[in-house]
């Protein structure tokens, strides 16, 4: 899958996009997070708040127990402000 990170997000992990496999048990946006936050200290700085980096499963928004199978693309961005 896919996964893209915008912003501080990117500017974290050192990059804008990557391709992942997923270790089995990996079944919704949380347990991505959690993994990831896993794989260096990057990852750990990225997701260290993880109630305020916000996902996209395939372009629609996500909470963190929507399941991921199956998903092409997830999206990690932080909140958005505007008007």
């Amino acid at each position: 899958m896919k996964l893209v990170y915008f912003a501080w997000v990117r500017e974290r992990i050192g990059k804008a996009e990557e391709v992942v496999t997923p270790p089995a048990g990996t079944e919704t946006v949380a347990d991505l997070v959690a993994w990831l936050s896993g794989r260096g200290e990057e990852y750990a700085y990225a997701f260290e708040n993880v109630g305020i980096v916000r996902a996209a499963i395939d372009r629609v928004h996500a909470k963190p127990d929507a399941p991921i199978a199956g998903a092409t693309e997830i999206a990690f961005f932080p909140p958005m402000t505007g008007g």
